[in-house]
């Protein structure tokens, strides 16, 4: 399911979910422990899990972007600063397993703007398939696809 899109005060907000038959603690396992974390993410590493603390981004040439946690409770929210955007993961256990929510709070959409959510979108399959025991066949060809949901999307709004 695509990321519903809206339009909210000044910026944008891109929300994704997915009901999982897992519960919050197997959930919140790939959002904060480094290991678990690289599966799906291999560029993010919590250098500091507590409100105020520290993700670095591996910009895959030498340099890092540091970006600040800016909510933490225990398997309920993970929200971090992503350039000027948030990024908000929420857990809602039910009799299902668990509802996981991925808000992206963006400022502005830019062209870059359909990469992310497409990236995200596929950082949300992949960490299905793992928590599934299965694997996603091609990381690259499911973005591909979605990119070009998510630039007609935004084309659509901007």
């Amino acid at each position: 399911m695509l990321a519903n899109i809206q339009k909210e005060d000044q910026h944008y907000v891109a929300r994704f979910e997915r009901q999982l038959k897992h519960s919050a603690t197997e959930i919140w396992s790939y959002l904060t422990e480094n290991e678990k974390l690289a599966l799906w993410f291999s560029e993010l590493k919590i250098e500091d899990l507590r409100e105020g603390g520290l993700i670095k981004f591996d910009m895959q040439n030498g340099t890092f972007v540091d970006m600040k946690i800016t909510e933490l409770q225990h398997q309920s929210t993970f929200e971090f600063t992503w350039a000027e955007d948030l990024v908000r993961f929420e857990l809602y256990p039910n009799s299902e397993g668990c509802l996981l929510i991925l808000n992206e709070t963006l400022q502005t959409l830019t062209s870059h703007t359909p990469r992310d959510l497409a990236g995200w979108h596929v950082c949300l399959e992949v960490i299905q398939h793992l928590l599934e025991g299965t694997t996603l066949e091609s990381r690259k060809d499911e973005w591909n696809k979605l990119y070009e949901h998510y630039r007609e999307a935004i084309s659509k709004l901007g």
